[in-house]
């Protein structure tokens, strides 16, 4: 009989950001978020930095659930904008998890500005049992596209081309995506973390 997998629960009803993080995991956890459990509290995001915010989930969730919890908590900043969108990303255009009107607003902000340098930015937090046992961050360097391009991804993908490539993530497909971005580059760090323990 084959021995069962550590449970992780991502810290997100976001199926996207699971999804992701769940190919890029591969076989080495059963990896669930809040969807399967209906009964997991809803976090409001109050804090101020990536960090606070992952960290506001991952506890909160940890109080619910018996094992180990990763949050992220993510976004995209704009040299030109001052940072911005930054922790404000997921409700930039004034709805959250509106992505069409999030790049809408962020093509706005960005019309006739030459400097167009972005950075992806990932915070992650484990946690269990009702405290932070861990955070680890990740970020990928690119530039702001002037319009979007490609089909994949989620989000500000479509206008986010990385360094060195002149296609967007939403162009770059979901294995490449992942091999560079915010998000993968935190992550592999917990996967080392968790590795040693």
């Amino acid at each position: 009989m084959g021995e069962s997998k550590p449970r992780l629960m991502i810290a997100t009803r976001n199926r996207h950001k699971t999804g992701e993080i769940r190919a890029m995991v591969g076989g080495r956890f059963e990896v669930l978020d809040a969807n399967d459990l209906p009964g997991l509290p809803s976090v409001e995001e109050t804090g101020t930095t990536f960090l606070e915010n992952a960290r506001l989930k991952a506890v909160a969730i940890s109080k619910a659930f018996d094992g180990l919890v990763l949050s992220d908590d993510s976004g995209l900043e704009v040299d030109a904008l001052g940072g911005e969108p930054g922790v404000g990303s997921s409700s930039y255009g004034g709805e959250e998890g509106n992505h069409a009107r999030n790049n809408e607003r962020l093509m706005r902000e960005m019309s006739g500005r030459p400097q167009r340098a972005a950075r992806f930015r990932c915070v992650m937090v484990l946690a269990r049992e009702g405290r932070m046992i861990e955070s680890f961050s990740g970020s990928v360097e690119g530039r702001i596209l002037e319009s979007p391009r490609g089909e994949g991804g989620f989000g500000y993908d479509p206008l986010f081309a990385p360094d060195g490539h002149d296609e967007s993530f939403a162009e770059l497909g979901d294995e490449v995506k992942n091999s560079m971005s915010h998000r993968g580059r935190a992550l592999a760090k917990v996967l080392a973390w968790l590795e040693k323990r």
